[in-house]
């Protein structure tokens, strides 16, 4: 029995002193979950019942703030119940369930940014055509694609990670992620095969794709009227503050698994709070400032809110 458990279960090492700062780790970690389910689940309501918004780009934004909801379903509860707990263990299904669906957020966070470049592409450089080109037919197939592609080829990597033997029994991070790699006895070829490819996939091409699509808005922009320039900086400027965003998270992410044995341990859980705990966070606070149809909605909330609280 005892065998079974050793090689079942990981043991999760990424915290620092967490004997000493538990219940400051879970005072944080716990208001910082709350408010992302607030921020999120507020501009998705809004985009919801107000007409007004129900075009392309606003629909891509409550369908990537959707997307930043799950991610955060997928780590904050097991993190909150690891930062009370004396021992911080995972079973290796429940592991690998976490790091498949970490990467499948991942990557239909890109090919949902990816979407929305193409219908700021078609809506400023072919305005005319917009309403047939980004009909309700193309809005569903691309948010359809951008969450069954990720959800497929990440479903693959799991079946081939189902019969890997383990050596290692402790993962150096608070979460699971691609780092689960490092704990096979012998590195799988087919399994670094298939990640790059993966990576290739829903990373790689729809970044190489958001950069074009955006440097060819600017390119024809630059020509065009100052209206045209206007607005290109003003429904352009939130999708491109929440690409760098995540790109930091990305490149922060790979530079923890990939620089794990030289990094201390407190750097290490430094660097992966900030792309945990901030990234969900900032994207409806971005669409919420910069989007001005979503900010008009979000005073009238706020002004609806206070008279309540006054009159009662």
């Amino acid at each position: 029995m005892d065998v079974e458990l050793n090689v079942t279960l990981l043991t999760l090492g990424g915290f620092a002193e967490l004997h000493k700062y538990r219940y400051l780790y879970f005072v944080i970690i716990f208001t910082l979950y709350i408010l992302i389910l607030c921020f999120n689940s507020t501009i998705v309501f809004l985009i919801w019942t107000h007409e007004n918004l129900h075009e392309p780009m606003y629909i891509f934004i409550a369908a990537l703030l959707i997307n930043s909801v799950l991610y955060s379903m997928i780590i904050y509860p097991k993190l909150l119940s690891d930062v009370l707990s004396e021992k911080q263990m995972i079973s290796y299904p429940l592991c690998l369930f976490q790091g498949l669906s970490y990467c499948t957020s991942v990557g239909s966070e890109f090919l949902l940014l990816a979407a929305m470049a193409y219908d700021r592409y078609v809506s400023i450089c072919k305005p005319l055509q917009y309403p047939v080109i980004m009909n309700r037919i193309t809005i569903y197939v691309c948010l359809i694609l951008a969450w069954l592609i990720p959800a497929f080829e990440t479903s693959v990597l799991g079946v081939l990670y189902s019969n890997v033997k383990l050596c290692s029994f402790t993962l150096t991070g608070i979460f699971c992620n691609t780092s689960v790699y490092k704990l096979q006895c012998v590195p799988s070829v087919a399994i670094s095969i298939y990640s790059m490819v993966m990576l290739i996939n829903i990373a790689l091409l729809p970044l190489l794709f958001i950069l074009f699509t955006y440097i060819r808005i600017l390119r024809i922009s630059y020509h065009c009227c100052r209206e045209v320039r206007k607005k290109a900086v003003k429904t352009c400027l939130p999708h491109l503050l929440v690409l760098t965003n995540f790109s930091c998270f990305i490149f922060f992410d790979i530079i923890i698994v990939r620089l794990d044995s030289d990094l201390s341990k407190t750097l290490r859980l430094t660097l992966t709070f900030q792309s945990i705990l901030f990234h969900p966070l900032l994207n409806p606070i971005i669409y919420g400032l910069k989007m001005n149809e979503i900010f008009k909605h979000i005073k009238i909330l706020l002004g609806k809110e206070i008279k309540f609280i006054e009159m009662s």
